[in-house]
């Protein structure tokens, strides 16, 4: 599947800060990525570059084909961008701000009534349609910035920490909607909230100082870690019938260490008693976590690797 978002060798300095430094990554269509880092990592100068508000000093951006710097008006046209701090009129109502961004983003004039309530209805905004945007909490406010960002059906949203200042209920309810959105669009959300990015994303890219130090993604909930004392070839492995996949473990210091995924309908008891039966020497068999905050605070340099 092609490419919908390709970034490569990304860089921008402000005076002699370097804020990116040869960034490279790629979202497909259906995916949702999360962009970690710590404050001044980079995180939203990268967002507003990939959104087209912020030239790049140097290197690509291409959205669905249209380089950024190119064709922007092209680019643009496939993306949904929310902010950290949603640029609304204090003024409008939530409805007419919808309809004013509608007619912004080149929604036709016979769609648009649809398109606003639409957004309206995904980001549950229904009942607050005819309030003042300058009345509304934070996390409403929040809401409307999101509903503003999909109105024109894009292909690829861009969110800024789309789940401050909404409380737990609310944070369920955009979690329900990121993963509506990638069943037809790319999704790349920064976020503080570890917890969230760990819900939402299949995959997950860490910035610090400028610099991408990790592209990959989220273990599955069904993945272990499988340590043999005899390493079998890949595909008697993979023969094995709890085994749905499996994939040697890089980082292993040894050979035949392995991460499997079990297949559907099986169980960890299944998979070691097929590999005792195969004579390989069962030495380890471990649930992988998929933890976001380890990963984070081990691609930092602040812990290291188990």
């Amino acid at each position: 599947m092609d490419a919908l978002l390709t970034v490569q060798a990304l860089s921008r300095c402000f005076g002699r800060a370097r804020a990116l430094n040869g960034v490279d990554f790629q979202l497909r269509p259906g995916e949702v990525v999360g962009l970690l880092g710590p404050n001044g990592a980079g995180k939203t100068t990268c967002l507003r570059i990939l959104a087209g508000l912020l030239a790049p000093g140097s290197g690509r951006v291409a959205v669905a084909g249209h380089d950024m710097v190119r064709a922007p008006q092209q680019a643009k046209r496939h993306i949904g961008y929310l902010p950290e701090r949603p640029p609304l009129y204090p003024e409008m109502r939530v409805d007419e701000y919808l309809t004013h961004c509608a007619r912004l983003r080149g929604v036709p004039a016979g769609a648009r009534a649809r398109a606003v309530a639409r957004s309206l209805r995904r980001c549950g905004l229904q009942s607050a349609a005819r309030r003042l945007l300058g009345r509304l909490s934070k996390g409403y406010r929040q809401r409307a910035g999101l509903a503003a960002a999909l109105l024109h059906e894009p292909e690829l949203v861009i969110l800024d920490e789309p789940t401050d200042g909404l409380d737990p209920l609310q944070m369920r309810e955009v979690r329900g909607l990121i993963a509506d959105l990638a069943g037809r669009a790319a999704v790349l959300i920064s976020s503080h909230a570890l917890a969230e990015v760990q819900a939402s994303c299949q995959r997950v890219l860490v910035l610090d100082r400028g610099r991408l130090l990790h592209d990959g993604p989220l273990a599955a909930p069904n993945a272990l870690r499988l340590r043999l004392a005899r390493a079998p070839e890949h595909a008697a492995l993979t023969a094995l019938a709890p085994v749905a996949a499996a994939e040697a473990d890089a980082g292993a210091q040894h050979p035949g260490v392995y991460r499997v995924w079990l297949a559907a309908g099986t169980d960890a008891e299944q998979l070691a008693a097929a590999v005792v039966a195969a004579g390989w020497g069962l030495l380890e068999l471990t649930p992988v976590r998929s933890d976001v905050e380890r990963l984070f605070f081990r691609s930092v340099g602040l812990e290291t690797a188990a």
